[in-house]
């Protein structure tokens, strides 16, 4: 096992790519503790997962905008399985399409906290616990091409994280790594929401592998950077696109 006696923390880990690397990472040998929001219904059935398959999980509710919930996540997690090996940033999220013309100040500033200052919050929290270790960040393909039409918030927001990442992999560096993925189209509840059907046919037949990428796609890769196959990997931001765009 890969990750035997290490520690990992899943944010927004109840649904799509976060269970996905939750269940993925226990799977080989790690403890998980799976931060959720709303989706508890997920965060419970892959904890139920994990254990079924004789691996050891936890679930806590939290809002990671707040300094609370952050650091009540950290300690669970501390308590639980005795630290953190492996942060796993993947809350965030588009909220809603706005062109800046249209955008209240407020969506911007839910936008910026959701998926930047969480990622803040959440690495700083645990790099009490770390004296080594892995990071690894869920950017976006948006932080690289802006993103489509009304999504200029988020994509700025991702393109700080990836920032973030080069920035942490030298701060933390010898002894953290730290890197990140740049997902394009993943078949998720995101671009149920997000992205017209039609949108998503056409990155099929655009794409050079021809279909969207799979939850799993974002876990084995996850994994990948979570573990040493990849010791010699820091501050790298991973294009995982199916080819619809080279970096």
């Amino acid at each position: 096992m890969k990750l035997a006696g290490k520690t990992a923390i899943v944010t927004g880990g109840g649904r799509d790519i976060g269970r996905a690397v939750a269940v993925k990472l226990a799977s080989e040998g790690a403890s998980v503790a799976i931060n959720y929001f709303s989706s508890s219904k997920g965060a419970d059935e892959a904890v139920a997962e994990i254990k079924a398959n004789g691996g050891k999980a936890i679930a806590v509710q939290g809002d990671l905008n707040k300094q609370t919930d952050v650091d009540a996540l950290v300690s669970r997690s501390v308590e639980a399985f005795g630290g953190v090996d492996i942060l796993v940033n993947n809350a965030g999220g588009l909220i809603a399409r706005k062109t800046i013309a249209e955008m209240p100040v407020e969506h911007w500033d839910a936008v910026m906290r959701l998926n930047l200052t969480s990622t803040f919050l959440m690495t700083q929290a645990c790099l009490t616990k770390m004296k080594s270790g892995v990071i690894v960040n869920l950017a976006s393909q948006a932080g690289r091409d802006g993103g489509g039409p009304g999504a200029v918030a988020y994509a700025t927001a991702k393109g700080a994280v990836m920032t973030m990442t080069r920035g942490l992999a030298k701060e933390l560096g010898p002894g953290i790594r730290v890197n990140a993925l740049c997902p394009g189209m993943i078949d998720t509840d995101f671009h149920n929401v997000h992205t017209p059907d039609a949108g998503r046919r056409g990155f099929e037949a655009n794409a050079p592998l021809k279909r969207q990428g799979h939850v799993n796609d974002a876990a084995n890769l996850v994994l990948f950077l979570a573990c040493d196959d990849s010791a010699f990997v820091t501050g790298a931001n991973i294009d995982l696109n199916g080819g619809m765009l080279f970096s």
